[in-house]
């Protein structure tokens, strides 16, 4: 397989074939993300993709359940590149179930619902969405480049197509200012977006992005580790979605969790209150990455 750079992509996709369709990310401004911002946001030629995807079927074909279309935001793919992609995915791999990528609000509203139609029918049926924040004030902050409601807007789009979608919300990414407000408003958004499946990410300030420059001139404070367990206990406890997968288990965070929303919600509050009280231990901070 040809890739360019490193590759990142959700931990539920670690089984997949990875097919790197599009290099980059096409919004690339983020506060606090450095993955793409040594490359050139652009499509790989289709002819190149089809040629990987032909490659894989040689060598493993039959065995490819899941297919992860990347780099950043896949999704603003044009539809000819999509449509090619997916149908040759189909050929390809007779046991392919799963087809997902990375998108952003943005990519989703661009999109008509005739064309996000045409790309669930094609296959591609799980969205990873990373609103990081449900409060307002903390999106414009780190540059999300959409709102809450642009979000909600997305969501409903994706799923009046028939996709599932992944929200990804992002602890302390607010700062010790807009701890509260962050995670009171995240709560909200993922009762609203109402996803098939929820994950959390501690954020972690990288050398050279915005967000660093933030830190090292006092304007940014990263919370403590048991304040942003305080940010998750209460994401966790006021949203609402009608059924959703729920994981903490990406490698930056502090305290890995799993179970569904609301169905384990005590147990997973319960837990969340367990360590802040010392009862559970934690992931050393040489263990975390991104």
């Amino acid at each position: 397989m040809r890739y360019e750079g490193s590759i990142y992509r959700p931990p539920s996709e670690a089984d997949a074939f990875i097919l790197q369709a599009t290099i980059g990310c096409s919004w690339n401004h983020c506060t606090y993300c450095v993955m793409y911002r040594d490359k050139e946001c652009r499509e790989r030629p289709v002819a190149e993709c089809l040629e990987d995807i032909e490659a894989m079927e040689v060598r493993g074909g039959p065995h490819v359940e899941k297919l992860f279309v990347s780099d950043g935001d896949a999704l603003c793919m044009s539809m000819d590149s999509w449509v090619s992609i997916l149908d040759q995915a189909r050929r390809s791999f007779p046991r392919l179930r799963r087809v997902s990528c990375y998108a952003t609000a943005m990519n989703l509203l661009e999109k008509s619902r005739d064309e996000l139609r045409l790309l669930r029918e094609k296959g591609l049926s799980l969205l990873y969405i990373g609103p990081e924040s449900g409060d307002d004030a903390t999106l414009k902050r780190i540059a999300k480049g959409a709102t809450a409601a642009d979000h909600v807007e997305a969501a409903k789009k994706a799923h009046e197509a028939g996709m599932e979608i992944s929200v990804i919300a992002m602890l302390g990414v607010a700062g010790r200012e807009g701890s509260d407000a962050h995670a009171a408003g995240t709560a909200e958004l993922v009762t609203a977006m109402d996803p098939e499946y929820f994950a959390a990410l501690t954020t972690t300030v990288v050398p050279g992005t915005p967000l660093a420059k933030l830190q090292d001139t006092g304007r940014f404070e990263l919370p403590s580790v048991e304040e942003m367990l305080g940010e998750l206990r209460t994401i966790v406890d006021g949203a609402r979605p009608t059924d959703a997968m729920f994981r903490t288990n990406h490698a930056s965070n502090y305290l890995p969790l799993g179970g569904r929303l609301p169905e384990d919600r005590e147990r997973i509050v319960a837990a969340i209150d367990s360590a802040l009280q010392g009862e559970v231990r934690l992931r050393p901070e040489w263990l975390r990455g991104l």
